[in-house]
């Protein structure tokens, strides 16, 4: 079993082991005060660890402690490892950004747009271009998710009963079928919404690779990577690492909730949502990235692939507020531009948090995240398991901790 240790120093990594220390403190404060049942953070420079902190529980009622080894539901960081996967299918010629997703699903083939109206009484169009696979990667696909309330076509996905983006009793094949059956908020190409793109997507994965996705991913990322407990199930022998699941309570405490399904293998293999992954697991997903396709002796992606994937394609080349719908027309979105399955800050200037230009990454819902720098040679994981009723305020925090502990 593989697991993340620290390999540098912070100082001669170019941190401050001052900053680093009001960064534990601050995250541990959270956890003192229930906010947070425990954590692990991660600071890399040059792809050396040089601060890793593990503390408080995984599991509170069974008094389990936050360890290096532990597991963590990664939710939406998994969409960039299926980004990844579609991506080398481009690489081996099987696939194209500029494919129609209903050249691989048919049920797509004639995508229509929302007019106006609701319910019964909603007009629909035809959509003005054809749904790509370009559009999924970025999420200006014209899709989304049943849990927003800001369009009408919300509403359908959960009439349709995708509240957790998956048709009940359904694989994703079964899934994607259900979706194309919906209308398009908008014409493919030209806003953003966050939605169950990466749904689609890594169901156009099986069905050019000929595999299921977890096997597939298997295959071709996580055995050539050495992500060693990285996947949509938890054996007998991973379970015990397993953090549990909590989520926010009105008083500001948190509690016990279901999460994901991990205990054998998954009907519905979501590439939206479904790994769960290690910190050593996403350090390796990380390298990969930073040495742009390529670690120790294995290449999965060419350089130029990892700086397609990691460059703004927003309409315009604007940011996500600019071009993004309610609810994502918000400040905190000023400044971050969107690439191929990861988010990009195309102008630190205008970030709500401390950001590097072209820093990339992207966060899950139980409170993960990570963030390449390549200006800075730095890579940042964090990971605990809250699904907060909001945006999680932790990550401001992270974030400028993090910065203000670069000194050089």
């Amino acid at each position: 079993m593989a697991v993340l240790r620290q390999e540098a120093d912070p100082g001669e990594a170019g941190l401050d082991p001052g900053a680093l220390e009001r960064l534990d403190r601050e995250l541990a404060r959270r956890v003192d005060e229930g906010e947070m049942p425990g954590f692990l953070v991660a600071v890399a420079r040059a792809g050396r660890v040089a601060h890793l902190t593990a503390y408080g529980a995984r599991d509170l009622a069974a008094g389990l402690p936050v360890e290096s080894d532990t597991l963590w539901r990664i939710y939406s960081m998994t969409k960039p490892v299926t980004t990844v996967g579609a991506l080398m299918l481009v690489e081996d010629g099987l696939l194209s950004l500029d494919d129609e997703v209903g050249r691989h699903l048919p049920a797509f083939a004639e995508p229509r747009v929302h007019v106006d109206g609701s319910g019964d009484r909603m007009r629909t169009r035809p959509a003005a271009g054809p749904l790509l696979v370009r559009h999924l990667m970025t999420h200006t696909a014209g899709l989304t998710f049943a849990f927003y309330h800001a369009h009408p076509v919300d509403a359908l996905y959960r009439a349709a009963g995708l509240d957790s983006s998956v048709a009940p009793g359904t694989d994703l094949a079964g899934t994607t079928d259900v979706y194309a059956t919906l209308p398009l908020q908008f014409d493919p190409g030209t806003r953003w919404n966050y939605s169950v793109a990466t749904n689609v997507l890594g169901r156009i994965v099986e069905v050019v690779s000929g595999r299921p996705l977890d096997v597939y991913l298997a295959e071709r990322v996580f055995r050539p990577l050495g992500m060693e407990d990285a996947g949509f199930e938890v054996t007998d022998a991973q379970a015990g690492r397993l953090a549990e699941l909590y989520g926010e309570t009105d008083d500001g405490g948190i509690e016990p909730i279901d999460g994901l399904p991990l205990r054998g293998r998954p009907r519905f293999l979501s590439g939206s949502g479904g790994m769960v992954a290690s910190a050593h697991d996403m350090h390796r997903f990380m390298e990969l990235l930073r040495r742009r396709g390529e670690l120790d002796g294995t290449r999965l992606l060419r350089p130029e692939t990892v700086a397609l994937m990691t460059r703004n394609h927003l309409p315009g080349g604007a940011d996500l507020r600019t071009v993004g719908v309610p609810p994502h027309d918000d400040p905190g979105n000023e400044g971050v531009g969107f690439g191929l399955g990861v988010s990009v800050v195309v102008d630190p200037s205008r970030t709500r948090e401390p950001s590097g230009l072209g820093a990339y990454g992207w966060s899950g819902v139980a409170t993960t995240t990570f963030w390449v720098d390549p200006g800075r040679d730095l890579t940042v994981q964090f990971y605990t398991q809250v699904r907060p009723r909001s945006s999680h305020t932790v990550y401001r925090d992270l974030k400028r901790l993090v910065h203000q502990a670069l000194a050089d």
